[in-house]
């Protein structure tokens, strides 16, 4: 008899804070950019059945503090807006480790993390002795997830894995050496969260990196697997993108909080697609 197939996975992006940044600050190549623009703060939630599992948990408030940034809200929190219990959570992945995708994990006190090794490793190893790299970064993080691991929660894994059936994770490295983006069977098919592999969806429209980064050919090449895993150019989820909220259905378009709904089809197709 052939295998069973896996219902599809229900997928929310919930804004957890926002702040601004010159706009020609996130681009490599910033041309003629200028103005501010938003950056959003955001944890993705995916839910099929009694398996929830949350990607990225943004930044501590001691941290955010030190950095003169604040959440609305926690990663805790916008999982109970949809419904769920911090304790229904299976799997926390983080993207990477950077401070605002790497916080909070005691929010989930009953979640395996899944993390990639090459990141494990570059947070650990000698590439910390450099400010330029290491301020991305907050200690205490890096020590909890450690600590963790002691303790037996850390799945560190080294390239493609699967999390549960129909989410799976796939090294890409260039904004750090771990980066990992995330591929979500979904009603409308593949969804590729891309974490910080591309920020913003003109990044990867216009093949223009974000300049944080520590291999600009890694980025790149993170664009066409990208690109390759994702069903259509609207199935890839940029990580810091507020145009998000615009372009996918809203749970409750009424409410304060805005959570994007993005196992459903985008409110408006992109060109690509239509063609």
């Amino acid at each position: 008899m052939p295998e069973p197939v896996a219902a599809p996975w229900r997928l929310w992006g919930v804004r957890m804070g926002r702040g601004e940044r010159q706009t020609r600050d996130n681009f490599l190549v910033p041309g003629d950019r200028c103005g501010h623009s938003d950056i959003d703060f955001i944890v993705w939630v995916a839910a099929r059945g009694d398996d929830v599992v949350v990607v990225d948990t943004g930044f501590s408030p001691e941290a955010g503090r030190r950095r003169g940034r604040e959440l609305d809200l926690g990663p805790g929190e916008a999982v109970e807006l949809l419904g769920f219990r911090r304790s229904d959570i299976r799997a926390v992945v983080l993207t990477h480790l950077h401070f605002d995708h790497a916080g909070n994990l005691g929010d989930f006190p009953d979640a395996r993390i899944v993390v990639q090794g090459a990141e494990m490793a570059y947070v650990t190893g000698s590439a910390m002795r450099h400010h330029r790299l290491s301020h991305f970064y907050e200690p205490d993080d890096v020590a909890e997830l450690v600590r963790l691991l002691f303790a037996g929660r850390v799945d560190v894994v080294d390239g493609h894995h699967e999390v549960l059936p129909g989410i799976q994770v796939e090294l890409v490295g260039g904004h750090t050496r771990g980066s990992q983006i995330v591929t979500v069977d979904t009603d409308r098919g593949r969804v590729v969260l891309a974490g910080d592999a591309i920020h913003f969806a003109e990044n990867l429209h216009d093949a223009n990196p974000f300049p944080a980064m520590v291999d600009v050919e890694g980025t790149l090449d993170g664009f066409a697997t990208i690109s390759k895993l994702a069903d259509s150019p609207t199935h890839v989820i940029p990580g810091h993108d507020p145009k998000l909220f615009e372009q996918y259905p809203l749970l409750d378009p009424d409410a304060a909080r805005r959570i994007a709904v993005l196992h459903e089809p985008p409110l408006v197709p992109s060109q690509e697609d239509i063609q």
